[in-house]
């Protein structure tokens, strides 16, 4: 029996990187009178990066995280932390 199961695995500066993206973006939305968390959720649904303003270079930093790794580890933050 063949396993096809993609096994994801993300390392430590990653999480530091995208977490520090992750906050910069929350940050941008605040500052421009947005909800950040529905923002930022609406984008991780639709992959649609409209949802993030551009205020602080803010789209272009969504569009360089991994949308997969990003919701694992929201998943096992969720679950674990």
């Amino acid at each position: 029996m063949d396993d096809n199961t993609i096994k994801f695995k993300i390392t430590d500066d990653s999480n530091d990187e995208m977490k520090q993206m992750l906050t910069s973006i929350y940050y941008s939305l605040s500052e421009k009178g947005y909800n950040p968390i529905n923002q930022i959720v609406g984008y991780l649904l639709s992959e649609d990066p409209t949802y993030i303003t551009n205020h602080n270079n803010a789209r272009s930093l969504i569009c360089k995280i991994d949308r997969d790794e990003l919701l694992q580890e929201l998943v096992r933050h969720y679950l674990f932390d």
